[in-house]
């Protein structure tokens, strides 16, 4: 008896996944490729074919669905089952012999016979990949979900972009295998794939990528998996984390063997090794090899093979002490420094860098070097001129180790650092304390425009849902966009111009767009999107503004006591330090950020293209018990003038002008110091002083006379009271909840101490609620939290 057609279908499917995954097993896994990439993409095409035609053939899991859709506003947090810790690092030191040199490896090994009372113990030895480590999730043999490692505890979930990776399976291979599987390894580019890119980018005037890591790690984060896809990346495994339903080896080189056996590429230089002359002779075998490696190393890793040892050696701060990471030395080289220069990074970060003589350093063509910060190079004593020595610290970033002063030309001049952005010209500002330098031409420094615009549009500033990294990309390097009040400008027009350019730029032009159907809601949603924001709160737009040290809570506070952004832009430093939980630097950064000329006309702009706040208002009538001559004479700071003498001369002469008339012998007369008199004076002496003071002083008066007379002070139900939020409410999100509580005064705080009112415990409430139960703070239930909100919103 025949079968159906449709069961033909199925079989044709089920014989082409089989065979283009056999395929993928056999490149990457056996490195032994059974078919030539002609008939491999024959294949795949051929299975889109079937499935296309044939939607009920269609699984989760076939090949031809490994790009996915775009992640939208950007990836999702996971937290780890089993967290991913790091490793401790050995390094090379100097010595006579092998025990010296690799006296951290000794140690590591010494301590691990001592305790495990163990001659020579074995180890699974590996090449330490330099990529960017994952975890891949299988559930009943399927990948289910994958995740960078992040801080160890919480990453991200990149499934859609390492779905694109064709050496991860998407099905398990065998039988065995437990039914939940967690595989922990690396991503990385092998070099010829990283050469194949740049080569093609460098033949259509595209950007190169710097190194085979950061296209690792910069195509996983790609949004849009079919960006991923492009970019060729290959997966070794190396260990496993959360397992369940199933047992896995007693050792980790068979666990390494069976995960081979279940699809898992595990890399060819794995291997075992017995005691510390095992690890030394590795190690050597390994670096001897390091620059024929089809991908980069940074050294080799140690792990007590079985895993009951494991168990017995365990953890200390936060990593095992039963692995450990054996680092090559640096490879360094001399060359000449030809210029020093700064470079304006993303976030207004100024970074002076070395431009080189060019010169090989681990086998890349090295021509800049970064110095890291003005102390650096005062450290240093960099100059042009210098003959220096190079190192590609962890084997990417080249950086300047040290100069050769005995080659020092004559007449060479110390470094400093310019006093202005060297891109927009902007005033470079070094805050106190702080080593690194910033650009204060936030919204208007093209070096900082494309995370200004990003920051901007983000769902906790303006909140303009769908401009994302990639689009504000397109915006800024086509020129439609170059300060975020160009947003409110943009037409339907421009987008769909800028999606065609920017399909054509990267080679991604849709069929039926070259069939003359163009989509264009997308666009138009987006235009609504902006649109919205243009009704907004004076908070968020603050927010959005990215000014530095300027979060939530800091907006929150200006909009509250000050009310407008007109007052808030004309306040000095002085004023502003006035205000709760701002210091020094916060008020330095928001006075600094309003004086900067090109500032301002981004701010009128946007004004000017509609932005409406919802919520301004007067000044608070707090500010009278904050605010006097008093206080601004003790933010002047003038030696041996304290708090008591401020009151004295403000109860005394109720007038800056007053106390000025008056002059130090009256003040003497009021009761004040001599010292103090005679410092004050000199202090009003100084033209650019008495001048601060005096701007101060108008803008105090203005502020206070903006205040209603008959606004009493009332206040809020909650003000004073610190409330920490842990777990997941039902009926609302974390930061619903916190903005309705700070809007009736609490402050909400992201960790317990003594000084917390109490604690809204949800679901799956952490540490936190622990620390809480220890110190004796209230815990609240989210009913408790609502019927809180009830009563005080509603007026009761």
């Amino acid at each position: 008896m025949s079968q159906s057609p449709a069961n033909d279908w199925q079989a044709q499917a089920s014989a082409l996944r089989d065979k283009i995954e056999r395929a993928n097993y056999r490149y990457h896994v056996l490195d032994d490729p059974e078919i030539t990439d002609a008939e491999y993409d024959r294949a795949m095409r051929e299975l889109e074919a079937l499935e296309d035609a044939h939607q009920e053939l269609v699984t989760t899991d076939s090949p031809t669905r490994r790009v996915g859709t775009r992640a939208q506003g950007g990836f999702a947090e996971v937290r780890h089952a089993m967290p991913m810790l790091s490793l401790n690092n050995a390094f090379e030191q100097e010595g006579d012999d092998d025990r010296e040199r690799f006296r951290e490896v000794a140690e590591f090994e010494r301590r691990i016979e001592q305790t495990l009372d163990r001659r020579q113990p074995v180890f699974s030895v590996e090449p330490k990949l330099d990529g960017l480590a994952i975890s891949l999730r299988y559930e009943d043999g399927v990948f289910v979900q994958g995740a960078t490692r992040g801080d160890g505890e919480t990453g991200e979930d990149v499934t859609a972009n390492l779905r694109t990776v064709r050496a991860i399976p998407l099905r398990l291979r065998g039988e065995g295998w437990p039914r939940v599987l967690e595989v922990r390894g690396e991503v990385i580019m092998l070099h010829k794939d990283f050469e194949a890119f740049n080569e093609h980018a460098r033949a259509h005037g595209e950007k190169t990528l710097a190194n085979p890591r950061n296209g690792a790690a910069g195509s996983l984060r790609q949004l849009d998996p079919a960006m991923t896809a492009r970019r060729k990346l290959s997966f070794f495994a190396y260990a496993v984390g959360d397992v369940q339903g199933g047992d896995l080896p007693a050792t980790h080189s068979k666990t390494l063997a069976k995960l081979r056996d279940w699809g898992f590429p595990v890399s060819p230089e794995v291997d075992t090794a017995k005691g510390l002359d095992g690890l030394i002779a590795y190690y050597r075998r390994i670096g001897a090899r390091r620059d024929g490696l089809p991908y980069d190393i940074d050294g080799v890793v140690y792990k007590l093979d079985d895993y009951e040892g494991q168990r017995v050696m365990g953890f200390v701060s936060r990593a095992p002490r039963w692995a450990i990471a054996h680092k090559f030395p640096a490879q360094e080289q001399t060359t000449t420094v030809e210029a020093i220069e700064i470079q304006i990074g993303r976030t207004g970060a100024a970074t002076p860098v070395a431009r080189l003589k060019p010169v090989q350093v681990a086998g890349v063509t090295v021509t800049n070097a970064t110095l890291h910060n003005a102390d650096q190079v005062a450290r240093l004593d960099v100059r042009v001129g210098d003959t220096v020595i190079v190192r590609r610290a962890g084997d990417v970033i080249p950086e300047v180790v040290r100069v050769m002063p005995d080659l020092r030309p004559a007449h060479t001049h110390a470094w400093h650092m310019p006093t202005h952005c060297p891109v927009c010209g902007s005033a470079l500002l070094r805050e106190e304390g702080e080593a690194a330098w910033r650009c204060s031409g936030g919204l208007i420094c093209p070096a900082q425009r494309k995370e200004a615009l990003i920051h901007f549009a983000a769902r906790r500033a303006m909140d303009i849902e769908g401009i994302g990294e990639r689009f504000v990309d397109a915006l800024v390097d086509f020129g439609y966009v170059h300060t975020p009040a160009d947003l409110y400008k943009l037409t339907l027009d421009d987008f769909l111009e800028m999606k065609r350019r920017a399909d054509e730029r990267d080679g991604s032009t849709p069929e039926t767009v070259k069939q003359g159907k163009v989509a264009t809601k997308w666009a138009e949603n987006l235009l609504e999107a902006i649109e919205a924001s243009r009704q907004t709160t004076l908070p968020r737009f603050l927010f959005g503004l990215g000014i530095m040290h300027i979060g939530e809570s800091t907006a929150k506070t200006l909009a509250a006591w000050l009310g407008s952004l007109a007052m808030i832009r004309r306040m000095p430093a002085s004023v502003l330090r006035v205000l709760p939980d701002i210091g020094d630097e916060v008020a330095r950064s928001i006075a600094g950020f309003f004086a900067q000329k090109g500032n301002q006309e981004v701010v009128d702009a946007l004004l000017a293209s509609g932005i409406v706040f919802a919520d301004e208002t007067h000044p608070s009538s707090k500010l009278h018990q904050r605010l006097d001559l008093a206080v601004l004479l003790d933010m002047a700071g003038v030696s041996k003038l304290g708090p008591k003498s401020t009151k004295l001369l403000a109860e005394r002469f109720p007038s800056l002008d007053k106390l000025i008339e008056a002059g130090s012998a009256h003040w003497i007369t009021a009761g004040l110091p001599s010292a103090a008199a005679t410092n004050l004076a000199a202090f009003l002496h100084d033209k650019a002083s008495l001048r601060q003071l005096r701007e101060a002083d108008a803008a105090m008066w203005e502020l206070l006379g903006a205040i209603p007379k008959t606004t009493k002070s009332v206040a809020a139900p909650l003000e004073g009271q610190t409330v920490v939020l842990t777990g997941t409410l039902a009926s609302l999100s974390r930061d619903e909840a916190k903005d309705r509580l700070e809007a009736l005064g609490a402050k909400v705080s992201g960790s317990v101490s003594k000084k917390t009112s109490f604690v809204v415990a949800g679901e799956a409430a952490g540490s936190k609620l622990d620390k809480a139960q220890e110190l004796g703070v209230a815990v609240w239930d989210e009913d408790g939290l609502l019927k809180l909100l009830a009563q005080h919103e509603g007026g009761a």
